[in-house]
């Protein structure tokens, strides 16, 4: 492995920051998470010029201004995001002694409001009857459906495999990404119906909605940025907002658990959480409870 030079490419240090112990040592999923980022950030053009193309010693404060400024497009978490993955390249081109200061971390970035958006039941309707009208969009509909139906993240899902369906129990069986946690959780008989359906479809290989296009002969998960790009379509084709995202329908199924009445112990029995301070974000100022608790109270009076 050559080692870059200061007037190597931005593009050959990342390569090179690929390769590291800095980097193997992630975890296969926030690996894969930092190359998706990485790519979309070397293709930022600054005057013209993608950051892949910039040589090292020319890279400069102003150079992170320009491209953060360019990823705030994309909304201020995917900018903060890109910030922080870029930041650790640019330290291990310190590390390397290709660098003297890091460019970018004098960028002071925007800080990002807390989301409290959920979906209507009508809005999911009306995104997965789109996405499921649309062979090219149904497995997509799918992942976003089992997301919502399960209340679990759209990144589990979107990797979910046959081995974790058991269809005679009618059980979902997952060890979450992020939390680490097992939680065990039954299919209802739509959902089943649906399921039993796309294993006939797609039961030849370990994944349960695979991208439709094959990777080097192989099915493979769609990856966080695909699915971000056909959700926004289908929401398009559906005239539902541009503000909801697919990963608030965890969100919206914790929430439709509160003000349903549902016990903290169960509410967390299917979302994975250990601590019960997790979950009071989704049980402050919810008209539906507030109007349960003042019903309940007026009643017993």
């Amino acid at each position: 492995m050559i080692t870059p030079k200061r007037t190597s490419n931005l593009h050959t240090l990342v390569k090179h920051y690929k390769e590291s112990h800095d980097f193997t040592k992630l975890r296969d999923q926030t690996q894969k998470d930092y190359k998706n980022i990485l790519n979309r950030a070397l293709m930022t053009k600054v005057e013209s010029v993608t950051l892949a193309n910039m040589r090292v010693k020319d890279l400069s404060r102003r150079t992170f201004k320009v491209a953060y400024d360019t990823w705030l497009d994309r909304g201020v978490r995917t900018a903060n995001i890109t910030h922080a993955v870029v930041r650790k390249v640019l330290n291990y081109g310190i590390d390397l002694e290709i660098l003297d200061v890091n460019p970018i971390s004098g960028i002071k970035t925007q800080v990002e409001t807390s989301r409290n958006t959920t979906w209507t039941p009508e809005q999911v309707k009306m995104f997965l009857d789109t996405a499921y009208s649309q062979f090219k969009w149904r497995n997509i509909g799918l992942i976003v459906h089992m997301a919502y139906e399960f209340v679990q993240r759209v990144g589990d899902m979107r990797e979910l495999t046959w081995d974790s369906i058991d269809f005679n129990k009618k059980l979902l069986t997952l060890e979450q990404s992020k939390r680490r946690a097992t939680v065990f959780l039954p299919i209802e008989e739509n959902l089943l119906s649906m399921l039993i359906h796309q294993k006939d479809a797609f039961g030849f290989q370990e994944y349960v909605a695979p991208s439709v296009k094959t990777l080097n002969g192989g099915y493979k998960p769609y990856t966080k940025w695909q699915v971000s790009v056909h959700v926004n379509a289908i929401k398009s084709a559906s005239g539902l907002p541009k503000g909801l995202y697919a990963m608030d329908m965890r969100r919206t199924g914790v929430t439709q658990m509160v003000d349903a009445g549902v016990d903290l112990a169960q509410i967390m029995s299917v979302s994975g959480h250990k601590n019960p301070n997790s979950v009071n974000p989704y049980m402050k100022n919810t008209l539906t409870s507030a109007t349960n608790a003042l019903t309940t109270r007026r009643n017993v009076l």
